[in-house]
């Protein structure tokens, strides 16, 4: 079973989990909120062709997934941030982000799958299995 180990620092997503307390399902809120903004300003930049324009959300993305351990999602942001401001100073389109921004797109929609999972109790239950305990005597009324 994929636990998204690959994805999500479960170690670090706990610790900041024990940190917040209970304000942590809220500030994971704002995350998501934000997180989906920021992603939709990173794509509209790229298809405007505005360079200026992808610092701040990838900036911003960059820094609120690694509160949360999604460091694969954090590493795509940053990498789109720093070409975004190299390619500032040097006055061009970094037309070579558009399969980051592509990948950017596909770890933020299996980071918030994750994270629904991890504090979702609805979500990370095991199928219907019934209620209370399998009784051993199926033949009603009979001994």
């Amino acid at each position: 079973m994929d636990d998204g180990s690959d994805i999500i620092d479960w170690v670090y997503f706990e610790k900041s989990r024990a940190e917040l307390g209970p304000g942590f399902i809220r500030i994971l809120a704002y995350f998501r909120e934000d997180g989906a903004k920021s992603l939709a300003a990173i794509e509209q930049a790229m298809h405007e062709q505005n360079t200026v324009a992808l610092v701040i959300p990838a900036h911003t993305l960059k820094g609120e997934s690694r509160q949360f351990g999604a460091e694969p999602l954090a590493a795509v942001a940053e990498k789109i941030e720093q070409t975004a401001r190299f390619c500032i100073e040097s006055h061009r389109f970094p037309d070579e982000l558009v399969p980051d921004v592509v990948e950017l797109r596909r770890l933020w929609n299996r980071t918030v799958e994750l994270f629904d999972k991890a504090t979702n109790p609805l979500q990370s239950r095991a199928g219907a299995g019934g209620f209370g305990k399998k009784v051993a005597n199926q033949g009603f009324g009979r001994i």
